[in-house]
């Protein structure tokens, strides 16, 4: 948040003294450096979890979004539709610096263009898509809540380590 605050002083030119404004673009530069690090291996992990996770279930992704939504099959003009919105849609998050999913965002792009086209919005899979979106924060984290817990546990108690 430091780095970002001086970041948006900078920009708005709210330091005039050459030498501070120097000084602070160097503090912010050395604190984006230490603070927006990802480990490699962090990058690794994510990138197999990502490639695993697709190549398993990518099929039930596919027919969920493209044939489930809504009870007509999706037509190409709608496919097109839906995908140019959620272009549009993570783009702009980006530029805003706000976090999406790409999958929330072309399942609601695609609802949205069924809805439009009264082509008619199954219930149950939109309740499964929403209960889906409500669920994953707050079990994420109690998952992480109790795997830091019992690797505590094991570090201090079992394995005795000080």
């Amino acid at each position: 948040m430091m780095s970002e605050s001086i970041n948006k002083l900078l920009k708005m030119k709210k330091v005039a003294e050459p030498d501070q404004v120097k000084m602070l673009s160097s503090y912010s530069g050395a604190l984006a450096k230490e603070t927006k690090y990802i480990p490699d291996w962090v990058k690794v992990s994510v990138a197999c979890a990502l490639g695993f996770g697709t190549m398993i279930g990518w099929k039930r992704i596919v027919v969920t979004v493209g044939e489930k939504i809504g009870k007509d099959h999706l037509t190409y003009a709608q496919g097109a539709s839906a995908e140019i919105v959620a272009m549009v849609t993570i783009g702009l998050a980006d530029r805003f610096g706000l976090p999406v999913s790409t999958t929330h965002v072309l399942s609601s792009g695609v609802a949205g263009t069924m809805a439009a086209n009264h082509s008619g919005l199954q219930k149950e899979t939109l309740r499964n898509i929403l209960l889906a979106w409500v669920l994953t924060l707050p079990v994420c984290v109690l998952l992480g809540a109790g795997l830091f817990s019992f690797s505590f546990y094991v570090t201090f108690h079992v394995l005795g380590i000080h």
